[in-house]
């Protein structure tokens, strides 16, 4: 491995993004409890292949499919760390061998201090895996010393110690997703309560308020789709007011899903059938969501057709 300068990154520094490469491999290291997996979480949220607890004699072979299949596997993120006991202290060997093999690649090694590691696993209640039969802070000893080469020859080096598993998503997502900041993926759906409420809706509105389309003899083969149906219930009927309100709601809780490393949520619109006022309704909202910063709405209609 070519030696490089360790770029330590305090807790509350300013990342600046790292625009992918057209074939990049990242190599996630570091203390047992220092947020691998969430790490690992985040880099899989912005499109990154991950391999978790790869031995590391199997870094070469996964690196050479990724050189001949740069657009099956463009990113690619392998955590090593000391679960694989006896061969993680091959890895070394491993990463020198990719250096010579040309393959280029970057180490994001994740460190937290002692007291911060102790809490964490006391936390969960588990033993920290090289404890063995002594104390917690042996093993952590044991491992510092067994990774003390790999942190010093790290591109990256990221303190977590003052970062909850929210923030530390956030580090992530802002070292390594192409978009910078998260971004908060919105499924709007509309659904009838008569066939029940959706199990993952997030939040729930309820339109049955407005009049009903059905009651209309011209309206009722039509759905919340057709323009004639949306100007009833949205012009007709002042159901835009409904939208801009519950869309100025919506404003703290989507800054609050951002804040927290939130990626994914559904917002439900229910009215009796799930054809008329729903669809209308939540066409409309995710047109207005659509513009709020940072934001993919897609819109699904769970019940139509179903009548």
């Amino acid at each position: 491995m070519t030696e490089h300068s360790s770029a330590r990154l305090p807790a509350d520094a300013a990342l600046t993004p790292i625009k992918p490469v057209e074939s990049e491999l990242l190599v996630v290291t570091g203390m047992s409890g220092a947020g691998r997996s969430t790490a690992a979480n985040a880099l899989e949220d912005h499109g990154w292949y991950v391999v978790e607890n790869l031995p590391p004699q199997m870094l070469g072979t996964l690196a050479e499919l990724m050189s001949r299949m740069p657009q099956a596997l463009p990113k690619l993120a392998v955590v090593v760390d000391v679960r694989s006991k006896a061969l993680f202290s091959d890895i070394r060997d491993s990463l020198n061998a990719l250096s010579a093999s040309g393959i280029t690649f970057r180490v994001l090694f994740l460190d937290a201090n002692d007291e911060t590691l102790v809490r964490r696993f006391e936390q969960g209640r588990r033993p920290h895996p090289l404890q063995q039969d002594g104390r917690m802070l042996d093993g952590i000893a044991a491992e510092r010393e067994l990774l003390a080469e790999m942190k010093s020859a790290s591109e990256m080096v990221l303190d977590t110690s003052t970062l909850n598993v929210h923030e530390l998503g956030s580090a992530v997502t802002e070292l390594f997703s192409e978009t910078g900041p998260v971004v908060l993926r919105l499924t709007v759906m509309s659904f009838g309560f008569k066939y029940g409420l959706p199990v993952d809706a997030n939040y729930v509105a309820d339109v049955r308020f407005i009049p009903n389309p059905h009651w209309v003899p011209q309206l009722r083969p039509h759905t919340g789709l057709d323009l004639d149906v949306s100007n009833f219930v949205l012009v007709e009927n002042h159901a835009n007011e409904f939208v801009d309100r519950f869309v100025h709601a919506l404003e703290p809780v989507l800054a609050g899903y951002r804040r927290e490393n939130k990626h994914y949520a559904t917002i439900a619109v229910g009215c009796t059938g799930g054809k008329h006022r729903s669809v209308a309704v939540a066409v409309e909202l995710a047109k207005r969501l659509a513009q709020q910063p940072r934001v993919t709405v897609s819109t699904r209609h769970r019940d139509l057709g179903r009548e």
